[in-house]
C-alpha cells in the first residue's frame, strides 16, 4: 500500500519504515555529535515521526506494522531545512544599486536617494498577484530543492494596506500550492513609503491600523520591524509590538544591523521570537535575549552582498547560550539568494561557526526562531519533515561551497 496525498484517513493508519541510512537527528541534548545515529531507522505514521533509532533497537512489534518499507540507499537524513528569514514576495530588482555599491555607495547613501526598500515598494505595488506568484513561485522551487520543508515569508514592499494584504495572500497561496509550511510574518514597519515622507510617527500610525485588519484576514502568524537609524526608532517600534501583543502576536525584529540601537534589549523585553542581523550587539543586548530566550538569525547572505566589515559577535552568543539560527533573508537589495545550503558555507567561512552549530541554525533553532515546537529534529512525536542527501558526514552539507547533494524531501511523511 501507498500512502498518497489524498485519503487522509487511510494516510493516517499508514506505517512507513525507512533503513539503510544515518540519521542526523540535531536533537538538543544529543550525546554524539549532530545527534548521530549509524544505520538508523525512522518509523512515519501518518504526517508524523513515530520512532527513530538504531535499525537494531527497532521493535519488533512496531516493524511488522509497516506497510511500506523504504530503502535509503546510504543516504544521511537530516531534519528538513528551515529557512526563518526571508522577504520572499517581491517585484522586480536592485541590479542597478548592485552596481552602485561597487561604485562605492553606501545602502544608506542609496536608501537615502530613493533607492533600497522603496524601490523595491514600486515595484511591488505595480505587480499584480498573480505576477509575485509566479516570480516568488520560481524562488521557492530553488529553496525546495535544496531541502526547505518550512518557509518565513515577511510582508514590508507594500507598505499600505491593500499591497500588504496582497503579498500576504501571496504568501498563503503559495504556501497552499507547494509542499512546504509557510509562515508569514506582517512587517508593515520595514521603511516609510513615499507618501509619508517625512512623516514616520504617521506612517507608524497607518501600520498599528493594518495590524488588526490583516490579523482578522488570518494572513498574519508574527510581526517584525526594522529598528535602525535608516527606518523606525526603538520608540516606534514599541508601539508595533504592543499592538502585536494585544493581538496574541509573536514579534521578532531586525536589530543592530547598522548601529547599536538597543532594539534587542527592547525586542526580549516582549519576549521576541528572534533578532536578526545583530552585527552591533552589545554585550547588554545578549544577555537581555538569553534571558528571553530570544533566537539569535545570522544572516551571511547580506552580510556578504553588501560587504560589511563588523562581524555578529558569535563568542558573545556562545558565551551567554543564545541560540543561533541561520537563514538566506532571501531579498532583492542586499541577499538576493535563494540557497540555504550556501548560507551555510557563509555562516562558517565568514561568521566562524561549526559545521554543527550551523546545521542547527537551519534546523533546531530555525524552528524555535519561528515559534515551532513540533519540527527541526529528528524525534518521535513531531512532524515527519525530513532529507535524504548523498552525503557521507553531515559536515559536507557546509562544505561544498555552491554543491548541491539533495536526494530526497519527505514533508508530512510524503515523498515529494
Amino acid at each position: 500500500m501507498r500512502c498518497g496525498w489524498s485519503g487522509a484517513h487511510e494516510h493516517a493508519r499508514c506505517h512507513q519504515i525507512w533503513t539503510h541510512c544515518r540519521a542526523a537527528t540535531l536533537a538538543a541534548g544529543a550525546t554524539t555529535p549532530y545527534g548521530l545515529i549509524e544505520d538508523a531507522a525512522l518509523v512515519v505514521q501518518g504526517d508524523t515521526l513515530a520512532w527513530v533509532g538504531a535499525r537494531a533497537d527497532l521493535p519488533a512489534n512496531l516493524r511488522q506494522r509497516c506497510t511500506a518499507e523504504h530503502d535509503a540507499g546510504g543516504a544521511l537524513v537530516t531534519p528538513g531545512l528551515i529557512d526563518c528569514h526571508t522577504h520572499l514576495v517581491y517585484g522586480g530588482n536592485r541590479a542597478h544599486e548592485f552596481e552602485l555599491r561597487l561604485q562605492g555607495a553606501s545602502y544608506e547613501e542609496i536608501a537615502q536617494s530613493g533607492g533600497g526598500i522603496v524601490s523595491t515598494v514600486q515595484a511591488t505595488r505595480a505587480a499584480s498577484a498573480g505576477e509575485l506568484q509566479a516570480a516568488s513561485g520560481q524562488r521557492l522551487q530553488r529553496l525546495m530543492g535544496e531541502g526547505v520543508t518550512t518557509i518565513e515569508i515577511k510582508s514590508g514592499y507594500g507598505l499600505s494596506l491593500e499591497h500588504e494584504r496582497k503579498c500576504l495572500q501571496v504568501a498563503r497561496s503559495l504556501g497552499a500550492t507547494h509542499a512546504v509550511d509557510v509562515r508569514t510574518t506582517f512587517l508593515g514597519a520595514h521603511a516609510v513609503p513615499p507618501e509619508f515622507a517625512g512623516q514616520t510617527d504617521a506612517y507608524v500610525d497607518a501600520v498599528l491600523q493594518m495590524l488588526p485588519t490583516l490579523h482578522a484576514e488570518g494572513l498574519v502568524d508574527a510581526v517584525d520591524g526594522f529598528c535602525e537609524r535608516i527606518a523606525f526608532s526603538p520608540a516606534q517600534i514599541e508601539r508595533v509590538f504592543a499592538a502585536a501583543k494585544g493581538l496574541g502576536l509573536p514579534v521578532k525584529l531586525h536589530a543592530e544591523q547598522l548601529s547599536d540601537s538597543g532594539g534587542a534589549q527592547l525586542a526580549a523585553r516582549f519576549d521576541a521570537l528572534s533578532c536578526d542581523h545583530l552585527e552591533w550587539l552589545s554585550d547588554a543586548g545578549a544577555q537581555a535575549m538569553a534571558q528571553a530566550g530570544t533566537v539569535a538569525v545570522l544572516l551571511p547572505g547580506a552580510f556578504y552582498f553588501l560587504r560589511e566589515t563588523k562581524l555578529p559577535p558569535i563568542a558573545l552568543l556562545r558565551q551567554h547560550g543564545v541560540p543561533m539560527a541561520i537563514s538566506t533573508d532571501s531579498n532583492p537589495g542586499s541577499s538576493p539568494c535563494t540557497s540555504l545550503l550556501l548560507m551555510l558555507n557563509m555562516a562558517c567561512t565568514l561568521f566562524r561557526l561549526t559545521p554543527e552549530e550551523a546545521l542547527a541554525g537551519v534546523t533546531r533553532h530555525a524552528a524555535k526562531a519561528l515559534g515551532l515546537r513540533d519540527r527541526g529534529q529528528l524525534l518521535a512525536g513531531l512532524r515527519a519533515d525530513f532529507v535524504l542527501w548523498n552525503v557521507q558526514h553531515p559536515a559536507e552539507l557546509a562544505y561544498a561551497l555552491g554543491a548541491n547533494p539533495h536526494s530526497q524531501t519527505i514533508f508530512q511523511g510524503q515523498v515529494l
